[in-house]
């Protein structure tokens, strides 16, 4: 008899590796912000997970979306999940409308009980029942995250980070998590990452920052994850990448905008 497939292969785009400035930063001449490197452009954070025969996935709505759609070929989302409601994650919300467009339906879209205020709140005329609706709106269906669950048979566990004082959420799709705007793992998501083989997580600078990782903190803290491979993200100007990358230890490196990996996710039974 054949075992059953309790996973499902897809593929992870970084759409964005930068902090809530992006890099270059706006009126900045340092080295990072005038480099030729490609890999030092830094767009607001956000990844897409496109399931083979499987849903495509969008985490965040950055303030870049439009952008990356067009940089990155995203033509489809079939879901969006949220980390939090701090801009540079969700004031790209406005732009899923194309998607709506196109997919001719409302987008589920996932999030903890703040944010999703957040978003009524900022989006307002999307909710409104008095206002029009029309191609230029998004077509939101806000759905709260209490636990475990799916996405056309793709199982999604969110993961409590601390953002300072604030709780936001990572996410985990089978041997991968995605956990940025972090400086804090409580005792409770420690056990929600056994066994991660792949991971991409907060390290905004070498200084010490009240509400995310340094590269020195990042580091110790998948030292005790032990994935196989890791990248950093939300990373500001203070970190070229080809230097930065040659300081860091064996199976570490920096994210990059366009970064695109393969990854094994959960089947959601």
């Amino acid at each position: 008899m054949l075992a059953l497939q309790f996973w499902m292969k897809a593929r992870v785009t970084v759409l964005g590796s930068g902090t809530s400035h992006g890099v270059p930063m706006i009126g900045c001449s340092c080295a990072v912000c005038r480099s030729t490197d490609p890999r030092d452009r830094r767009s607001r954070p956000s990844i897409y997970v496109d399931v083979a025969d499987g849903p495509k996935i969008l985490v965040d709505t950055s303030t870049d979306l439009r952008q990356q759609a067009l940089t990155h070929h995203v033509s489809r989302v079939d879901a969006i999940l949220f980390t939090h409601s701090h801009a540079d994650h969700v004031m790209g919300l406005d732009d899923s409308r194309r998607f709506s467009q196109m997919q001719k339906g409302a987008i589920p879209c996932y999030a903890d009980a703040q944010t999703m205020a957040s978003l009524r709140k900022s989006f307002h005329y999307a909710f409104d029942p008095v206002t029009e609706k029309s191609g230029g709106l998004p077509r939101i269906d806000l759905r709260l995250i209490e636990g475990p669950f799916g996405i056309d048979g793709v199982a999604i566990r969110p993961v409590p980070l601390m953002h300072g004082s604030r709780q936001i959420l990572g996410f985990r799709f089978g041997e991968f998590a995605y956990l940025t705007d972090t400086n804090h793992l409580p005792d409770q998501a420690w056990p929600l990452l056994d066994g991660v083989k792949t991971v991409i997580l907060d390290a905004l600078r070498h200084r010490p920052h009240p509400t995310h990782f340094t590269v020195a903190e990042a580091v110790a803290v998948l030292g005790r994850l032990q994935p196989r491979r890791s990248y950093l993200t939300h990373i500001c100007h203070d970190l070229p990448h080809v230097a930065t990358n040659e300081s860091l230890p064996a199976g570490v490196e920096l994210a990059y905008d366009g970064l695109v990996f393969d990854i094994e996710a959960d089947a959601w039974t």
